[in-house]
């Protein structure tokens, strides 16, 4: 009797805990204001505000595709379910025209919205907590100016026990480091200016950065490659796959650009991004490619040996003779894929990249190369850049198999990749049996 009596006593407390622990995670609604009118807001603020909402591609989670500009409703796979993101236009009703700016500042540092409301991470918080109060101001300035849309908000697809926003108070009690960013005296402005942006607003962790089994990105592992819409996000440390060492100059144009003669082009959704980087202040991109190119650090001997391979297999005249097995890799190279990417010709649209310096190419995982070839590179109407044509319905699995060991063992520089056509079979059925 008496250890059921400890045991009932124990499990009391810990229900009354918890009890006390979901109350007192509730935050405090903020008082709605009238939608302030857009000529409120002086025009410099807003133009800086336009060129930070670049930098955190804030458009493209908040734009549902062929719907209007910030009004929401675009699908955030994450590994508990579908969120859809949030109208943030200043409409009035569906939208954050009643929104203050501590209540939007309350959203971006904290997760907390309007009413006091945990947001998920998928709206990635942890990353805008490091944002300054100048920038906040700068990017409410911008989305209050907005055309405000009324949208109805379609219901995230999560189930128990994701579904119960409240839990967010214990992830974030786990997980959330609100700390703001600090400088780091022993490097200069340009570097600080970089790592704010990487760490804050441009959230670059939340794809190139492991995640634990509840979503947190190990900190332990910054920047050391993680996943983005089931395509691979290469580390952007010293473990790069990239056959040629990045360095700021090269990261640079790849960033405003969306391609680099010595590492491709961005493909994806990275394509998206290096699209809204092009409309971001160039002296913040140059910050953004400084701080990551020192991130990967020094080439050591073993990436500068790999580098020189590299570069002596790129700009080969002649088609590499197949072994014996690729006769039907080397055929479908020579006819669909040599005119653009043999040759020796440079990296100029429409040339492709040599595939030796193709970081795709050289990654372990066969999973991005496959991507590409089924679905090409399609550059934004609006710009210039290289383009490729999809191939997934042009060749059977096991013709893209041949393929892509032939360019493999030819081009690359680790291991062959194994189990190429049932890879290649469980892509296209995720994709709708493309």
């Amino acid at each position: 009797m008496r250890i059921r009596r400890i045991v009932l006593a124990v499990g009391a407390v810990a229900v009354l805990g918890a009890a006390g622990f979901v109350i007192a995670a509730q935050r405090p609604l903020i008082p709605e204001i009238d939608p302030p009118a857009p000529g409120t807001f002086d025009r410099a603020l807003v133009e800086t505000g336009a060129r930070l909402a670049a930098i955190g591609n804030c458009h493209v989670c908040h734009t549902a595709p062929g719907g209007a500009d910030y009004a929401g409703n675009r699908a955030l796979p994450t590994p508990f379910g579908t969120v859809f993101s949030s109208n943030i236009t200043p409409a009035p009703g569906s939208g954050i025209g009643h929104w203050s700016q501590a209540a939007f500042g309350r959203a971006m540092r904290e997760g907390i919205g309007r009413r006091g409301d945990h947001l998920y991470p998928a709206f990635p918080y942890p990353h805008f907590a490091k944002l300054s109060d100048a920038d906040i101001g700068a990017l409410y300035a911008f989305i209050m100016t907005r055309r405000p849309v009324e949208t109805v908000q379609r219901p995230n697809d999560l189930g128990l026990p994701f579904n119960q926003r409240w839990l967010m108070a214990v992830w974030n009690l786990v997980f959330f480091d609100a700390a703001p960013f600090r400088p780091d005296p022993q490097h200069d402005a340009l570097w600080n200016r970089g790592a704010y942006l990487v760490a804050g607003l441009g959230h670059c962790g939340d794809c190139h950065s492991p995640r634990n089994a509840l979503g947190a990105e190990t900190t332990a592992e910054a920047l050391a490659g993680g996943e983005a819409e089931g395509w691979g996000a290469p580390a952007l440390n010293a473990a790069s796959p990239a056959p040629v060492p990045w360095d700021a100059e090269h990261l640079d144009a790849y960033l405003r650009r969306g391609w680099d003669v010595e590492h491709g082009a961005a493909a994806g959704p990275m394509r998206p991004v290096v699209d809204a980087l092009a409309r971001a202040d160039p002296a913040d991109v140059r910050a953004i490619a400084t701080y990551l190119a020192a991130n990967e650090g020094g080439a050591s001997a073993d990436r500068q040996r790999r580098a020189s391979e590299a570069r002596a297999r790129a700009g080969k005249a002649s088609l590499p003779q197949p072994a014996a097995g690729e006769e039907l890799g080397a055929a479908i190279f020579a006819g669909a894929c040599a005119a653009c990417h043999a040759g020796g010709s440079p990296m100029v649209p429409p040339h492709g990249i040599d595939l030796a310096l193709s970081t795709a190419v050289n990654e372990a995982d066969p999973g991005n190369a496959i991507r590409i070839v089924q679905g090409g590179i399609q550059p934004d109407d609006e710009r210039a850049g290289p383009w490729m044509p999809p191939f997934a319905g042009a060749f059977t699995d096991a013709q893209l198999a041949s393929l892509l060991g032939y360019i493999r063992a030819h081009y690359g520089s680790g291991a062959a990749w194994t189990g190429l056509a049932a890879k290649i079979h469980d892509l296209r059925q995720s994709k709708g049996g493309a």
